[in-house]
Parts: structure tokens; C-alpha cells; sequence
């Protein structure tokens, strides 16, 4: 009722007489409701976050193996490796791990830095730098990766993906891969891109160290390196 007085301006000092107030009551006009507040559509609907797509593979090409660092040999927690300097073979089962954040836009072995959202990989005696297939052997998902770095130093492993190479093998830990190199021959000759082209399993990574084998990596999670 207030409201529809004030709508008509009637609650002005001295404007509202009795017969006007009986003529609006008559009318209806005193009772008129409220406008309804503007209409407001809300969407329940929540936006996804936004997944960043997977990297493109590394592309194999032809790069000389030094014959001195990265590929001298070398000790660490108290074991020695020796890793390849020459153009072999390669082929391994085991477990793979990755290393992320702390070490961004650090130096490699080979002196390149690592990008964690690159397609590279850890390898403790793998001669660098190498080009190699792995495949994650639980889902079957497969990559090609730059091996430009040693480590990691935790028993166990065999090799250690960047962030975004184990991401895209969904390892988000620890997974059993089998790592292939690719020696230069099959880089020129492009026997790189036919899987069925796997290296016989002659080189494994092994420590000087009397003859005790060690296999190492490295991971982000808490774990050193």
C-alpha cells in the first residue's frame, strides 16, 4: 500500500484528501504489487580447467658423441660409472622416474638447459647425447626423447623422464618402461621410426665399482637426486 502511494506521488505533504484515498482503494491501485527484481541466470555449470596438450616428440638427428665430458667417467655416493662414448646399441627394462622444478632452466651434462616441459631424459652411462624410444609398458604409450643429462642417483631405475616426458606416458611416479637408443645409423637410414627396429639388449648401465650394478635416476617428489 505504501509503496503504491508513493508510486502516485501521493504522500506529499497535503496531497492525499479523503476522497482520493477512497477512490484509489475502489480502483485497485492501492494494492498493486511490486515490480519483481531484474531476472538473473546463474550457470551451475563450472569451467573445466584447461589441460596443456602433450609436446611433440623429440626429432632424432645425427649429433657427435664427445669423446671426453659428459662422457668420462665419473663417481657419485660413493660409485663409479662409466658411461659409453661410442655409438652402441642400447636397449633396457626397468623403472623409470622424473625430475621437474628444482632443476628448470638448470645446465645439463651436455651444457644445454633443461626445460621441464621439454622432451629430454636422465640417463646415468648412456652415452650423450642420445636419442631414444620409450615405452611406458603398462598403457603402451610411446615417446622419443633427447638424452642430454646424467643421473638420477636412487637405486632402482633406469632412467629419468622431464615433467613432460613422463607426462606424457601418464607416469605421474615411478613406471616400468623399456628404453631403446638410437644409434646414428638408424638416424641417417630413418630405421629410427619403425619400432619393430628395437636394438638387442647388449648395453646395460653398470658401475665401475667392483662388480656391483648400479642403476640410477632421479625424481621430483622429495626424492634426491
Amino acid at each position: 500500500m505504501w509503496f503504491a502511494l508513493h508510486r502516485h506521488g501521493l504522500l506529499r505533504a497535503g496531497s492525499l484528501t479523503l476522497a482520493t484515498l477512497s477512490a484509489l482503494v475502489q480502483s485497485g491501485a492501492m494494492w498493486s504489487p511490486a515490480p519483481s527484481p531484474p531476472h538473473v541466470v546463474c550457470s551451475a555449470k563450472a569451467t573445466a580447467p584447461v589441460r596443456r596438450p602433450d609436446p611433440a616428440d623429440a626429432v632424432p638427428r645425427v649429433e657427435r658423441i664427445a669423446a671426453g665430458h659428459p662422457n668420462r667417467p665419473y663417481a657419485m655416493r660413493g660409485a663409479a660409472y662409466k658411461p659409453k662414448n661410442s655409438d652402441v646399441k642400447w636397449r633396457e627394462i626397468g623403472v623409470a622416474s622424473w625430475y621437474g622444478r628444482p632443476f628448470h632452466g638448470k645446465r645439463t651434462s651436455t651444457g644445454e638447459v633443461y626445460n621441464m616441459y621439454a622432451m629430454t631424459a636422465a640417463h646415468p652411462t648412456m652415452p650423450l647425447p642420445s636419442y631414444a624410444r620409450v615405452r611406458n609398458l603398462k598403457n603402451g604409450r610411446t615417446i622419443i626423447v633427447k638424452v642430454n643429462d646424467r643421473g638420477p642417483f636412487v637405486a632402482g631405475r633406469k632412467i629419468d623422464l622431464s615433467y613432460a616426458a613422463a607426462r606424457k606416458l601418464r607416469i605421474h611416479g615411478l613406471g616400468q618402461v623399456e628404453v631403446v637408443r638410437f644409434t646414428n645409423s638408424d638416424i641417417r637410414t630413418g630405421a629410427w621410426r619403425n619400432p619393430s627396429n628395437a636394438a638387442k639388449p647388449t648395453v646395460t648401465a653398470r658401475s665401475t665399482a667392483g662388480a656391483r650394478s648400479v642403476t640410477i635416476a632421479r625424481n621430483d617428489g622429495g626424492l634426491t637426486r
